[in-house]
């Protein structure tokens, strides 16, 4: 079953959706989430973080619509998704997105998962790897002391202070299960990491709350991966969309760039996304075009 309704925040050509995924008895059968779809093509996921929803990605769904079927999901019990009765965990999130998949038919994409929804991502493609074409890990974590000290006690401290009053609060039950994620999950080995065989990039913010010696450890562990550190901390998708998006497209789509003969005194224009008059293809075809519009990003982005 699903319910379409025009979303004009993201345009005339985006909706949002509600899909009602298989669960078991346990949830009366069924279970209801919220998703959010705009373009066409390919299609590449995108699971948000912990206590957040869908609209953390409206920049990149912006981005990768012009190329891809996107769709930014709402995970159980956040954003307009129900909670549903069963355990709140990273690794129900993970099944919740093969359901989710098998509903809408999709055979295999590409996942882009923040914070959780990246550890979500870890878990899944470790779970039903022949459903994953690429991955892009942003700001994940194998276990909880990857993240650093100065951000994890005070999650703990407010994890024991909620469980607490869970019993008497729904407020706090709601905040118990939402930090216990942070606390509890995910739990994975290193060794894990080898089951994870698709062409993979780990990205991280210079200041990111994940150690960056724990980001570099998941490089390391996932054999076919790319490494990359942007500026910034561990919200660099929101606060820096463009290079977050230009990261990821060079990634995803490496022939676009492979397309262009661009002299090296010409990148730094390129870079700073200023149009360049003159594009000169390998096929010696010259072509006026703007560049900013070429590589995906609209004057207004």
């Amino acid at each position: 079953m699903l319910i379409v309704c025009a979303d004009l925040r993201l345009g005339d050509c985006a909706f949002w959706h509600f899909c009602d995924i298989k669960i078991g008895r346990r949830e009366g059968r069924k279970m209801r989430l919220y998703y959010q779809e705009k373009g066409n093509g390919y299609p590449l996921i995108f699971l948000h973080g912990n206590g957040e929803d869908h609209k953390y990605f409206d920049a990149q769904v912006k981005y990768f619509s012009r190329y891809f079927k996107t769709i930014a999901i709402d995970t159980r019990g956040h954003g307009r998704s129900k909670r549903g009765k069963k355990p709140f965990t990273i690794s129900q999130f993970a099944d919740d997105l093969y359901e989710f998949m098998q509903q809408k038919k999709i055979e295999r994409a590409h996942i882009l998962g923040f914070s959780d929804g990246g550890n979500i991502a870890m878990v899944f493609v470790m779970r039903y790897p022949k459903r994953v074409n690429h991955l892009i890990l942003n700001g994940a974590n194998l276990y909880s002391a990857g993240v650093k000290p100065s951000v994890q006690v005070p999650i703990i401290l407010g994890y024991y202070m909620a469980s607490l009053f869970q019993g008497i609060s729904k407020k706090a039950k709601s905040n118990a299960e939402m930090l216990g994620l942070m606390v509890k999950d995910p739990n994975l080995k290193e060794e894990e990491l080898q089951k994870i065989h698709c062409k993979t990039l780990v990205i991280a913010g210079t200041n990111d709350m994940i150690k960056s010696e724990h980001t570099k450890q998941i490089h390391h562990g996932i054999k076919d991966s790319h490494l990359v550190f942007l500026e910034g901390d561990h919200f660099i998708a929101k606060k820096k969309p463009r290079e977050f998006c230009q990261a990821v497209r060079k990634f995803l789509m490496p022939e676009v760039m492979e397309l262009l003969e661009i002299p090296e005194d010409h990148m730094i224009p390129l870079i700073l996304g200023f149009g360049y008059p003159e594009i000169s293809y390998k096929r010696g075809v010259q072509k006026k075009m703007i560049l900013p519009e070429f590589i995906g990003f609209p004057k207004n982005f």
